[in-house]
């Protein structure tokens, strides 16, 4: 049986990340959507998709290596922003709400990956999650 990642809230504020870029796409020029747009799909929809995926996984190194593609795509998702506001393609307004998101993510997907590798060092084969420090807030 897997962890229900949809009690998480790295999972949780990672999709609304997802869906705040979503919404965002359709005003970048035609020019892009071979390019830019299609990566920022990907990278955006990638966190937490790999957050679910992981959610399955049959042990915490695997889980954690589910949480560090996450973590992985977040860092490539702030050249994207940094890029989006150099070319002109979103205003400051919009790079510093994304930009706050996706910090927020990445900090709890960090504190979220150490807690899993504090239970794989401490020889858990399953990371007990329900603690109301990673869970969507009541």
């Amino acid at each position: 049986m897997g962890r229900d990642f949809k009690k998480l809230d790295i999972y949780c504020k990672s999709y609304a990340l997802a869906l705040e870029i979503y919404k965002l796409l359709p005003s970048f020029p035609k020019s892009e959507e071979n390019n830019l747009v299609d990566q920022l799909r990907r990278c955006c929809i990638s966190i937490p998709l790999n957050i679910a995926g992981g959610s399955g996984a049959h042990s915490n190194k695997v889980y954690l290596t589910f949480l560090g593609y996450s973590y992985k795509r977040s860092k490539e998702l702030e050249v994207l922003f940094d890029l989006c506001l150099d070319l002109g393609l979103v205003d400051k307004q919009v790079y510093d709400l994304l930009w706050s998101m996706l910090e927020e993510v990445r900090a709890k997907l960090y504190r979220f990956m150490q807690q899993v590798d504090k239970e794989i060092q401490q020889g858990k084969p399953n990371f007990s999650y329900w603690r109301d420090s990673v869970l969507i807030p009541a």
